[in-house]
């Protein structure tokens, strides 16, 4: 059984009781708030590790409760997933600017909620890699201190820059990025990177991957994630 403990937060009742039944047969300890203040003082009183937040909420919206979680220390550790009406695409990517790891959108399945929020929760385990981590992902093998990739035992010849977005790509499978976020990961100071040239090199990068370039997807309207299979 999971001991994780999960924030469910969305104003509609129904859903409420699927976020919570669904989690809570997954052996999560789950705990429900309907409104955005209710959320935050339970992220504030307990030992939450990821919250199922949706944005349309009455009083302090999700996306103000994203905001406000990550920028607070002792709840900044807190991972987000946020649930969003379709076509909502702006405030998608407001919400992983500001630090959300995912989002769902409605109406969405049970089936893809889990394995979701299993990738959120496996990630957050692995996002402590040290410079000796070494990434398997799909035939890809790539060593983060040494700087090498292999794609089916071969070595693969990078850019600076282009490694540097695989591997933050790879390190975090089913996790979406934004271009900025993407930027700002990779930038170095002799190394300019810009939101436009993040396009050029996932066009390099795919390239060089040849048919494994179809695990570096495109979120239309958001940006670029690396494809996990369990989601």
């Amino acid at each position: 059984m999971n001991k994780e403990q999960i924030l469910a937060v969305d104003d509609e009742d129904d859903i409420l009781e699927l976020l919570r039944y669904n989690l809570t047969s997954e052996g999560y300890k789950v705990h429900c708030a309907s409104s955005g203040e209710k959320a935050l003082k339970i992220a504030r009183t307990e030992a939450i590790d990821l919250t199922v937040l949706d944005l349309m909420l009455p009083g302090i919206d999700g996306l103000e409760v994203a905001r406000i979680l990550k920028s607070s220390q002792e709840t900044r550790h807190i991972s987000i997933i946020m649930l969003t009406a379709k076509g909502e695409e702006a405030d998608i990517v407001t919400g992983l600017e500001l630090g959300a790891d995912d989002y769902i959108t409605k109406p969405f399945s049970t089936r893809i909620l889990l394995a979701r929020t299993k990738a959120v929760i496996r990630r957050k385990h692995e996002e402590k890699l040290g410079n000796d981590a070494v990434i398997k992902r799909q035939g890809l093998v790539i060593h983060t201190g040494r700087r090498d990739v292999f794609l089916n035992d071969k070595p693969l010849e990078l850019t600076f820059t282009e490694f540097q977005v695989l591997n933050y790509l790879a390190a975090r499978p089913g996790w979406v990025f934004t271009r900025s976020q993407i930027v700002d990961a990779v930038r170095g100071e002799s190394y300019p990177v810009t939101d436009r040239s993040v396009d050029v090199q996932i066009v390099g990068l795919r390239k060089k991957l040849g048919s494994y370039g179809k695990y570096v997807e495109t979120v239309r309207g958001v940006g670029y994630r690396f494809r996990d299979e369990e989601t």
